[in-house]
């Protein structure tokens, strides 16, 4: 059993601290006497919650943007799971064919640049899919409790076709890297374990799912989690195809209001705070299964 690590706080933190407040503080004076930059925060409060006319409070852009940012991360990453791990096991598969498949797959997506992608499967699966199905025309179709309850689920129905379009796209280019991740941690078990699943009469599927997968699940959860995090900051680059998440709202502000330095360090912040939340959260889960494997 491993002992558990204590964080202290020492000096070289704080003269860590200390050197990257004077670094942001001779920023911030150089952009306003060389560009002669005038600073004003004062309206980035109503960017994340504003006061209506009745005195109620509603979410601004930014706040709006994080959350779109947020909802499109767990959505793909729950669709990019279900690519990834059936990616990996095919990877792992003893059918050619499927390690072919799947391997076809993870080098096409990981070579592939991922804005080029979003366009193209934004003009293939939200021009021509979305519309062959009619899944457009279907939501529009559906009560107005329902189209609300879409719109808080994924997006209202003028923008379904964008976002399932975005969804696609980050699914399967973040699917790609959870395949390798899936096939690195089956890989990684103990030859003795495959042997002891056999030696009691247990199918191939049955010793992976019952036997592998559970003790690779411990070792692929950092590398999960960075992937989580990789996610919701590569969600940024559907901004192109108006997807109203926090990089586009961020677009948005400057483009009305001009307050550039501003609103990006706010937008920094969200994604920096969204962020830690996931590390820290992955973190303790990594601890709590290092205690029952104990």
């Amino acid at each position: 059993m491993h002992p558990q690590r204590t964080t202290r706080f020492t000096g070289l933190d704080a003269v860590l601290l200390l050197v990257l407040a004077c670094a942001a503080g001779w920023l911030a004076w150089r952009v306003t006497t060389v560009l002669g930059y005038d600073w004003d925060w004062s309206f980035l409060s109503r960017t994340i919650l504003r006061r209506n006319e009745d005195g109620s409070l509603t979410p601004g852009l930014l706040l709006k943007g994080f959350v779109a940012t947020l909802r499109l991360a767990a959505w793909t990453m729950l669709l990019a799971l279900i690519a990834g791990v059936a990616a990996g096991l095919c990877r792992v598969s003893r059918s050619l064919f499927l390690r072919l498949c799947a391997r076809t797959y993870v080098e096409t997506m990981r070579n592939t640049p991922p804005l080029v992608l979003v366009f193209l499967f934004y003009f293939f699966v939200g021009d021509w899919i979305m519309t062959a199905l009619g899944a457009q025309e279907l939501a529009y179709g559906l009560s107005e409790a329902w189209q609300e309850r879409l719109a808080w689920i994924m997006a209202p129905p003028g923008r379904l076709a964008a976002f399932l379009s975005a969804l696609t796209t980050l699914a399967l280019y973040e699917g790609a890297y959870i395949a390798e991740i899936v096939r690195s941690g089956v890989q990684s078990i103990e030859r003795g374990q495959w042997e002891a699943a056999y030696a009691l009469g247990l199918s191939r599927w049955q010793r992976i799912t019952r036997v592998i997968l559970p003790q690779a699940l411990r070792r692929m959860v950092p590398p999960l989690a960075g992937q989580f995090i990789s996610t919701i900051k590569d969600s940024s680059i559907v901004a192109v195809i108006s997807i109203p998440e926090l990089t586009f709202e961020g677009l948005e502000l400057m483009a009305a209001t001009y307050r550039t330095f501003e609103i990006w360090l706010t937008v920094l912040g969200l994604y920096l705070l969204a962020c830690l939340a996931c590390s820290l959260a992955a973190r303790r889960l990594e601890t709590r299964l290092a205690r029952r494997a104990a």
